[in-house]
């Protein structure tokens, strides 16, 4: 299966924006998405992308802010996040086994990428 690493994270203040990568090793052909995890909550879903990048899904939250994408030449999906508030703080993880309903994210996991967005 796809080796993930998460990365692009890191400090911005409410507002700001932030682009997310993610690097999967050799070529994805599943449904893929971002999830994330706040301090003392579950992992919870935020976007998803079909493998040819012709459907997308988002989290309520994030819907109008947030957009998935990938990049086929490179091996990429990116997460560009603006407009970031407080809250949208935790660890970001792709995914590259995304399905059910609600939407899942299967292993394998990366380690994830730190997104703190301070008030």
């Amino acid at each position: 299966q796809a080796q993930l690493v998460e990365s692009g994270g890191g400090l911005v203040q409410a507002g700001g924006s932030l682009r997310l990568s993610c690097a999967s090793s050799g070529r994805t052909l599943s449904r893929m998405g971002w999830f994330r995890q706040a301090p003392g909550k579950e992992r919870e879903f935020v976007a998803a992308i079909s493998w040819s990048g012709g459907s997308t899904n988002y989290a309520d939250s994030v819907k109008g802010r947030f957009t998935i994408s990938r990049d086929y030449a490179k091996n990429l999906m990116y997460l560009q996040m603006n407009s970031l508030k407080p809250e949208d703080t935790a660890v970001y993880y792709c995914n590259a086994n995304v399905g059910g309903s609600p939407i899942t994210g299967f292993g394998p996991w990366g380690q994830g990428t730190q997104v703190t967005v301070s008030a």
